[in-house]
């Protein structure tokens, strides 16, 4: 029978994680809140509770402005996070288990160049990465922001710790014995063993390209183009001379985080199974 921890530790550890869900939770809370107001409201009346709530027409009214031009942005942030945090993930794996599985000339000298990506912030990046995109004809397109996202160096480093612990070389020297190749090996055994550490990948680069504001800043200029992020600062730099863009502004926000907590919560069982999967190893 295992033995429960004092309960003056398990006050503290509640207190503590309660504190932590208060601090994420309150900015949620005041955005939904104030996505059901309109402007005079959003200014005039107390931040956290509801006046004279109507969220159905004023979202409809953020969809519908200019055209609809933030259903284009939303459909340009959900092709950059999707398709680039696809790609990165399956490059994460390829190279991740390749450097953990394969010894070559140069592979710890590739990792470490890899680590060392880690710590470039992408702000750095941003200008290098115009001039080259301008230099080829790519500046200004989706290809300019596609591009730098398939590229995680924290994704391939989780990916060569988790293949060097989770997909045992006997498994790997069974497979070729029975005479499966390099490349049906990796697409029908290693992605699934992998699969814990492929999804924490995906989930963190869609949300870095979801949330990156620099790089589509510098690259685009076209707002048929921009993300959302982009899109909302600029209707918040264009507000003082049309007010109901505040209102625009926090609806489309509210909205902008909606994918992101249906991707959190479709992709945690995914967590959960390979926790339970690794906790009955031996």
């Amino acid at each position: 029978m295992s033995q429960q921890p004092p309960l003056r530790h398990r006050i503290i550890t509640l207190s503590l994680l309660s504190v932590a869900a208060i601090y994420f939770l309150v900015p949620v809370y005041w955005l939904t809140v104030s996505a059901t107001k309109d402007t005079g409201d959003l200014f005039g009346t107390f931040g956290f509770w509801f006046a004279n709530p109507h969220p159905v027409d004023y979202l409809h009214d953020v969809l519908t402005y200019d055209d609809g031009i933030y259903v284009t942005w939303m459909l340009n942030s959900l092709l950059y996070a999707g398709v680039g945090a696809l790609a990165a993930t399956l490059l994460s794996a390829a190279a991740g288990y390749a450097l953990a599985k394969f010894v070559f000339r140069g592979r710890e000298a590739i990792f470490n160049v890899i680590l060392a990506g880690v710590l470039i912030p992408g702000t750095a990046l941003a200008l290098p990465l115009y001039l080259l995109f301008s230099e080829v004809g790519l500046a200004n397109t989706y290809w300019a922001v596609l591009v730098p996202s398939v590229v995680s160096p924290f994704g391939v480093y989780l990916c060569r710790i988790y293949a060097s612990a989770a997909v045992p070389d006997s498994l790997l020297e069974a497979a070729r014995i029975d005479g499966a190749g390099e490349t049906r090996i990796f697409g029908t055994v290693v992605l699934r063993l992998m699969s814990p550490a492929l999804v924490t990948v995906f989930l963190f680069q869609f949300v870095h390209i979801w949330n990156n504001f620099f790089l589509p800043l510098v690259m685009l200029n076209d707002s048929d183009l921009y993300p959302i992020q982009l899109g909302l600062v600029g209707w918040q730099g264009y507000a003082d001379r049309a007010p109901e863009l505040y209102q625009y502004t926090v609806g489309g926000a509210f909205m902008s985080v909606i994918p992101l907590m249906v991707l959190m919560g479709v992709l945690q069982r995914y967590w959960r199974t390979g926790l339970a999967e690794g906790s009955v190893k031996t």
